[in-house]
Parts: structure tokens; C-alpha cells; sequence
């Protein structure tokens, strides 16, 4: 089954309404919201690197609300444990048996904020939620509910007392993006909203979690033509042969930026990827997965100018196709 042009513009037309209801939270963010739906509907995970006080708190209440869904936040301490996260089983006197208390992680959209600060085993204990959608506490196996996604953020500036992301759990995120501060027009507006707390603002929902569930298997009928998965591995090829990077992107990165891609197609009103699809998530599809080299960082090279780098060298397949 693929994608009708008819389908393509009602899921983009969906999608414009819940970018909109959680641009009235978050001002002039239409590219960051944009960007945390496409992840949504791609059933994968959004990575925030940025400053506090730059409302992620703020952009996962609100996507929640938006899609009449549950939203959690963990505030990630070097002393949580795993149990704090994904929940424990108590022992009940009067029935003699052990009960699960499902943990935070129970919700559509959970918020880790500050995720580098706690220890490897507890950001360990999101892996098997990420990646399956389900817990496993005790041996016994308890699923999460649909919609789900992870939005995990982590400080880029202050490092004391945090613990570097492995590269298995960043592999998970299928993007990794920032929120940023507001421009002077937005920042303006939000003033003059000083006073009302930004936890009373509510969103209305524009759909149910259903509804979400259905855009994201909707998303991935998408037609993508064999020239674009053909792009899709020359750019990956080109991350893994580049002489600053000790390690490119994994086949999951090449599979999560087409996943991407198709969602970010529908949400454009078309029924098939283009190259622009691709070439629009690269940076934060990608970027996240690659492992500089030592000296290559030291010269200031970024992942993010590798990836354009890449971009530019890699041509697409028109021009690949016209030459």
C-alpha cells in the first residue's frame, strides 16, 4: 500500500494544525516544533541540546495536549535509579503477591530533562523502552502506550558532574536538534504574557492519540523512489570514509533519516521523498551519530559542518542522473 495524493494532503494538513496549536506556546518555533512532530510521526526520539529556560519543558506539555495525550518529566539526578524510571514491583500483603507501580516512563511523550546527569545504568534502563516500546521489570514484560516518544535533553554547556551519552543510547534518538532562544518579535510577545505562568497555558487537543497512531502508520507508505535510498547510502558512505570522523553513521541513522524523510514528504502535502526531504533532516538526523576524530575536533571541525560538507559533495540524484 502507498500513499494517495488525497492522503498526502489531509496528514499535511493534520500535522500544520498541531504545529500551530503548540506554536501558541512556544512562539516562533515553527522549525523546532515542526521538527518534534516529524520525529513523533516517525515513531522515533528527539534529543534537545540546549541551555535551561528555553521552554522544553514547555514543547513536551504542550505536543501532549496538542494530541490529547500524557506527558511525564524526569528530572535526572546522578543519585535516580533505573526503578525511578521504568517503575518497581511492591510486594502486597493482602493478595500475597508482587504488583508492578508503572514509573513515569508510562506516558505518550516523556520528558528526561538533563539526561548526561544521570549515571549510565539509569540512562541505560530508557534503551528497551526506546527501541521496543516496552519495559521489562522482574521478568515480566509491561508495554507502554501509543503514541510514544522520549524528548531528552541535556545542558551543552555546563559539563560538571555529568556522564557522556554512549553512542548505543544517542543511535536511539532519531534526531537531535535546540529549541534556541527567541527572536526579538517573539521574545516581545512573550513579555507582555508575563502574567499568566506558562503552566497555565493550556492547548487545545486538535487530535486523539489514536488519530497519531494512525498518521504514523499512514507516514510510512510514503513511496521512496530506489535513487533516493541510493542518495540516502552514498551520503552515510561518504560520513564513514571522511577523514575527520573515527566512526560515520550506522545503518539505524540510514534507515531513521528515510523514516524522517517520508514523514517530512507527507507533512509537505506530497505522497513521495524528494531529495530536498533528505537534504532538510541530514544535519539533525545525523549529526548526533558521528564520532569526530581527536584532531579533527581540536580544529574545530563539527559534526553539523561535516554533515553539509557532505551534503555538498554528495549530489543528489538528479544531477547525478543529468551527469
Amino acid at each position: 500500500m502507498t500513499m494517495t495524493p488525497e492522503d498526502a494532503t489531509r496528514f499535511a494538513s493534520n500535522l500544520d494544525e498541531l504545529v500551530g496549536a503548540v506554536e501558541e506556546i512556544l512562539l516562533g518555533k515553527n522549525r523546532v516544533i515542526r521538527l518534534a512532530f516529524t520525529a513523533l510521526l516517525s515513531e522515533g526520539h528527539l534529543l534537545l541540546e540546549d541551555v535551561p529556560g528555553t521552554g522544553k519543558t514547555s514543547l513536551a506539555r504542550a505536543m501532549a495536549q496538542s494530541v490529547a495525550g500524557t506527558s511525564n518529566r524526569v528530572q535526572f539526578t546522578p543519585d535516580l535509579l533505573p526503578g525511578d524510571i521504568t517503575g518497581v514491583s511492591v510486594y502486597d500483603q493482602r493478595s500475597g503477591a508482587f504488583e508492578f507501580h508503572p514509573g513515569p516512563v508510562f506516558a505518550n511523550i516523556v520528558l528526561a530533562d538533563e539526561i548526561n546527569r544521570a549515571s549510565p545504568k539509569t540512562q541505560s534502563a530508557l534503551l528497551e523502552v526506546m527501541e521496543e516500546g516496552q519495559v521489562t521489570v522482574d521478568g515480566q514484560t509491561h508495554r507502554v502506550d501509543r503514541p510514544f516518544m522520549v524528548i531528552a535533553t541535556q545542558n551543552p554547556v555546563e559539563q560538571a558532574g555529568t556522564y557522556r551519552l554512549p553512542e548505543a543510547q544517542l543511535d536511539r534518538f532519531l534526531m537531535r536538534t535546540s529549541i534556541g532562544y527567541p527572536d526579538h518579535a517573539s521574545t516581545i510577545r512573550i513579555l507582555e504574557g508575563t502574567d499568566q505562568r506558562a503552566h497555565d497555558h493550556r492547548v487545545q487537543s486538535r487530535l486523539d492519540a489514536d488519530q497519531i497512531v494512525e498518521m504514523a502508520a499512514l507516514a510510512r507508505t510514503v513511496y521512496v523512489d530506489p535513487t533516493i535510498n541510493d542518495y540516502v547510502s552514498r551520503l552515510v558512505d561518504a560520513t564513514r570514509t571522511a577523514t575527520e570522523v573515527r566512526l560515520g553513521v550506522s545503518v539505524r541513522g540510514a534507515l531513521s533519516l528515510v523514516r524522517a524523510a517520508k514523514t517530512h514528504a507527507a507533512g509537505r502535502g506530497r505522497h513521495y521523498v524528494v531529495p530536498d526531504d533528505v537534504k532538510a533532516l541530514a544535519e539533525p538526523v545525523l549529526a548526533h551519530r558521528l564520532i569526530l576524530d581527536p584532531e579533527a575536533e581540536f580544529d574545530g571541525v563539527t559534526a553539523s559542518n561535516l554533515i553539509a560538507q557532505v551534503l555538498i559533495e554528495t549530489p543528489p540524484p538528479s544531477a547525478r542522473q543529468a551527469g
